[in-house]
C-alpha cells in the first residue's frame, strides 16, 4: 500500500481519498434518509417532503411498531434462529464438500465437482420444491422449511474448493505420518486455516438467512413462525390495504391523517436492516481475504 501510496503522490491520494469519502457517504446517505423520515411526523412528510433531518420528530411510528412488542421480539427470535442455525450448519456441509472435492488424492473428485456445478445451471422448479417441502418433507408450518432450502449453494462450494485447493497437500501428508485421521485433519488443520472463507461466506449466508422472506411466504402460516422479514411484509400489506379503503377505513372510525404511514414503513426497514449493519465491520477484515485468495489461484 506505501508503495502505491508513493507512485500516486499526494494529489493523486486527495482525489482517491475524495473518491472513497463519497462513495462512502452515497452509500451512508440513503440510511440515514430512512432514519430521518422514521423520526418524522406524517404532517410534515407530507408537507415537506423527506428531509435527511426530522422536520416535527415524532417517535410515534415506533410506539405504533412496539404496542405489541411481543410481535417484533418473536418475528427477532425467529429469525435469529434462522440465521444462526442455517448459518452454521450450511459453513458446515459447505466446507465438507469444498474440501473432499478440493482433495487431489481422492479419485471421484471431477465427477463430484460436475455434479455440484449442474445445479448452478439447472433448477427443479417451484412447483416440485413445494411438493418436496410440504408432500414428503412435512415441513409446512416449520422454521425448518426456511433453513433447508439455504443450506447448500454449489456456487459457494466452489468458492469454498477453490480456496481449500491452495492449502499444501504436503500438510495432509505430514499430519497423516502423524497418525492423524480425517476428521482431526480437517477441524485441526484444514478448518483453521480456512478462517477467512468461512467467515466470508458465513457473513453472504447470514445476510441470505436474515433477508429470506420467499420460502417464509410458501410454508409458514403460523404467525408464531413468522420471521421478521415476512411480517414485515405483512405489516406492508397492512397498511396498503387501509390506505385503499378509505370507506373501510371511516367505518372504523380511524383518522389516517393521523396515522404515521411513511414513517413505519421507514421505522420497520430500521429495525429489520440495523442489526445486520453491527454485524458486517466483525467480518470486513476477512471479507476481501476471502474473496480475493480464493480467486487467484481457483
Amino acid at each position: 500500500m506505501e508503495v502505491y501510496a508513493a507512485k500516486l503522490g499526494r494529489g493523486g491520494q486527495i482525489v482517491v481519498n475524495g473518491f472513497f469519502l463519497l462513495l462512502s457517504a452515497c452509500i451512508v446517505a440513503p440510511f440515514v434518509l430512512i432514519v430521518s423520515v422514521s423520526l418524522t411526523t406524517e404532517e410534515k412528510l407530507y408537507e415537506l417532503g423527506y428531509s435527511f433531518f426530522p422536520r416535527g420528530f415524532s417517535t410515534l411510528a415506533y410506539e405504533y411498531l412496539f404496542q405489541s412488542p411481543g410481535v417484533i421480539l418473536r418475528a427477532y427470535g425467529n429469525t435469529v434462529f434462522v440465521t444462526l442455525v442455517g448459518t452454521l450448519l450450511g459453513l458446515l456441509l459447505t466446507a465438507l464438500i469444498g474440501y473432499v472435492i478440493s482433495r487431489r488424492d481422492y479419485r471421484f473428485r471431477s465427477p463430484l465437482t460436475v455434479f455440484v456445478f449442474i445445479p448452478m445451471m439447472f433448477s427443479g422448479g417451484l412447483v416440485p420444491f413445494y411438493i418436496l417441502m410440504t408432500q414428503y418433507l412435512h415441513l409446512k408450518d416449520s422454521l425448518w422449511a426456511i433453513v433447508l432450502p439455504g443450506l447448500l449453494s454449489p456456487f459457494y462450494v466452489l468458492i469454498m474448493k477453490g480456496f481449500m485447493g491452495k492449502i499444501p497437500y504436503e500438510l495432509v501428508e505430514s499430519a497423516k505420518m502423524d497418525g492423524a485421521g480425517e476428521w482431526r485433519i480437517f477441524f485441526r488443520l484444514v478448518v483453521p486455516l480456512s478462517t477467512p472463507a468461512l467467515a466470508t461466506l458465513g457473513l453472504f449466508m447470514a445476510f441470505n438467512y436474515w433477508n429470506e422472506w420467499f420460502n417464509a411466504l410458501l410454508f409458514i402460516n403460523d404467525d408464531t413462525k413468522v420471521p421478521l422479514q415476512l411480517l414485515l411484509v405483512r405489516i406492508m400489506n397492512t397498511l396498503d390495504f387501509l390506505r385503499n379503503n378509505s370507506e373501510y377505513i371511516q367505518s372504523l372510525g380511524i383518522n389516517m391523517s393521523q396515522f404515521p404511514n411513511e414513517s413505519v414503513r421507514m421505522a420497520l426497514v430500521v429495525l429489520v436492516a440495523g442489526p445486520m449493519m453491527f454485524v458486517f465491520p466483525f467480518f470486513q477484515k476477512y471479507f476481501v481475504q476471502g474473496l480475493t485468495v480464493g480467486s487467484l489461484k481457483g
